[in-house]
C-alpha cells in the first residue's frame, strides 16, 4: 500500500472523517458538562464546606478557653468570630447556583433560653436555602442588646438585594425600628417558655454574667447547702439595680427582650399585651415545641423537612438547679410579668390551634415527629457531646457556669447529606458567621471599644 494511494483515500473521504471527528468532539463536550453539573453543589441541600474557626476570637478553640459575652455586643465587651477566610470562600460557592424564591418576609424575636436558637437555626436553614436576605447586625451577633432594636444596628443592604428577608438576631423589640427595616407584608414571630423554666435556665447560663447574678452567686459561696438561684431569690432586690444596663435579663427576661418595661404601672399591661397580640402572627410556646413548629410551617409554607430540627444550645443535666415549690413560687412572684405574658400568650396560642383544627395539628405533629426522628437517626451518630469532643465548627459557645452539649455528624454521609447534616447542628455563632460571609463576602464585624 503506496504513500500515494493512502493519501487519495484519505482525501476522498475527507467530509466524512471531519462529521465523525465535530460527532466526536460534541459528545465529549456534552459529557463533560454532565460531569460538571452533577459534581457542583446546586440545590439544598447540597455542597457543605467545613467551617473552622480554630483560635479565632469569639468562639471557643478548646474547652478551657471562655471567650467573651456575646450578648453584650455593642458595649464593646464581645469580639467577633473571624471564621477561615479561604473556608468561607469554598463555602459561599455552595450559593452560587441556587435559585432565588421569593416568599414573605420573616421577622423572629429571638427570646432568651426559650428554644429560640432551634427555631433561629431552622430560619437560617431556609433562608440559605432560598437565597433570601438576612438582616444583620452591622456589629457582631446581635442588635445592640439590651438596646431597644434601632434601624440604624443593622447592616447595609448587599448589592442586588432589593429588600431583607429575614431577620432574626437578638434584639429588644421595638415595632415602630422594625417596621422601618422590614417591609410592609413582614411576618413577626416569636416563642415564648414557662417562666419557671425560661428563669433558672437564664440565671444558670448568665450566673457569671449578669452583675445581679454574680453577687447572688459570690453571697451563696459563704453559705451551707443553697445554690445561688435560691440566694437571689431570697432578697432579690439587694441584688438588682434596675438602673444597671446589664440586669436587663435579672427580671422578667421575656418580657424585656419585647420591649416591656418591668417599672410600669399594672395599668398598662392589657394595652401592652393587645398591642404585641396585633404584632405578632404566630408566639410560638416552648412546651408545645412540635405544635408551634406545625403552625409555623403552615404560615410560612415549609416542608416537613424544613422543619426537622435537634435542640440547640442545652446544658448539662448537671448545670440545671433543681427548684422545689417554695423555690417555683418565688421565680413566678420575681417574674410576676413573664407570668402573666406568658399565660396570655398560652391562650392565644390555643385559640390559634383550634383554629387550625386540633385533629388536623395532631396528624401533622406525628408526621413531623415520624420525619424529624428519620433525620435526627440519619444525622446524628451521637447527642449530648461535652464541647472538648467537639470540632470548632459544631461547638457551641461555653459560659464560665454552664456546660453546653452538642452533636456529633454521622461519618458514612454523602456530601450532600453532609451539608444538610451540618446545617442542623450548627451552633448560632458559627451558621451567623457563615451567612454573613455569604451575604457580603467578609467576616463579622468586631464591636468597638470604648
Amino acid at each position: 500500500m503506496s504513500f500515494r494511494w493512502l493519501a487519495a483515500q484519505l482525501w476522498r473521504h475527507r467530509v466524512a472523517g471531519l462529521m465523525v471527528t465535530l460527532g466526536v468532539t460534541f459528545l465529549l463536550i456534552l459529557l463533560g458538562t454532565h460531569l460538571l453539573q452533577h459534581s457542583r453543589p446546586n440545590d439544598w441541600p447540597k455542597g457543605w464546606s467545613k467551617i473552622p474557626v480554630k483560635g479565632k476570637e469569639g468562639l471557643p478553640s478548646n474547652a478551657k478557653q471562655r471567650p467573651n459575652n456575646p450578648f453584650l455586643n455593642y458595649r464593646g465587651r464581645s469580639k467577633s468570630q473571624s471564621s477561615s477566610t479561604q473556608a468561607q470562600k469554598d463555602a459561599s460557592l455552595y450559593d452560587i447556583e441556587k435559585t432565588r424564591t421569593h416568599r414573605p418576609p420573616v421577622v423572629f424575636l429571638k427570646t432568651h433560653k426559650t428554644g429560640s436558637s432551634t427555631i433561629q437555626n431552622l430560619l437560617f436553614r431556609m433562608g440559605e436555602k432560598h437565597r433570601a436576605t438576612f438582616a444583620f447586625p452591622y456589629y457582631t451577633y446581635q442588635f445592640s442588646y439590651p438596646d431597644k432594636f434601632r434601624a440604624e444596628f443593622v447592616d447595609e443592604l448587599p448589592d442586588g438585594s432589593s429588600q431583607f428577608d429575614i431577620l432574626c438576631s437578638h434584639m429588644r423589640l421595638d415595632v415602630g425600628q422594625l417596621k422601618q427595616t422590614m417591609p410592609p407584608n413582614t411576618t413577626y414571630i416569636t416563642i415564648l417558655r414557662d417562666p419557671l423554666q425560661t428563669f433558672e435556665s437564664v440565671f444558670s447560663y448568665y450566673k457569671s454574667i449578669v452583675p445581679a447574678f454574680i453577687l447572688a452567686k459570690k453571697a451563696a459561696e459563704t453559705t451551707e447547702h443553697k445554690s445561688a438561684l435560691s440566694v437571689f431569690l431570697e432578697s432579690p432586690e439587694a441584688f438588682w439595680d434596675p438602673k444597671e444596663p446589664e440586669n436587663s435579663l435579672a427580671k422578667n427576661p421575656m418580657s424585656f427582650d419585647l420591649g416591656l418595661d418591668s417599672q410600669q404601672l399594672n395599668s398598662s399591661r392589657p394595652a401592652d399585651l393587645t398591642l404585641l397580640e396585633e404584632t405578632f402572627q404566630l408566639v410560638m410556646i416552648a412546651e408545645h415545641f412540635d405544635e408551634s413548629l406545625v403552625l409555623l410551617g403552615a404560615l410560612l409554607k415549609l416542608e416537613l423537612e424544613e422543619l426537622a430540627y435537634v435542640r440547640l444550645n442545652t446544658r448539662s443535666t448537671e448545670d440545671v438547679t433543681f427548684m422545689d415549690d417554695i423555690t417555683k413560687a418565688k421565680v413566678r412572684a420575681w417574674n410576676s410579668l413573664d407570668v402573666l405574658l406568658y399565660d396570655f400568650f398560652l391562650q392565644v396560642f390555643w385559640k390559634k390551634a383550634e383554629q387550625y383544627g386540633l385533629e388536623r395539628l395532631s396528624r401533622e405533629v406525628a408526621l413531623l415527629r415520624a420525619s424529624t426522628d428519620r433525620i435526627r437517626q440519619k444525622c446524628v451518630a451521637r447527642n449530648g457531646v461535652p464541647p472538648e469532643e467537639l470540632e470548632d465548627f459544631i461547638r457551641p459557645w461555653q459560659t464560665d457556669s454552664v456546660t453546653i452539649l452538642g452533636y456529633q455528624v454521622q461519618g458514612n454521609l454523602t456530601k450532600e447529606e453532609q451539608g444538610f447534616c451540618m446545617r442542623l447542628v450548627m451552633p448560632e455563632l458559627q451558621y451567623h458567621a457563615h451567612l454573613y460571609f455569604q451575604q457580603y463576602g467578609r467576616d463579622v464585624r468586631a464591636a468597638p471599644t470604648e
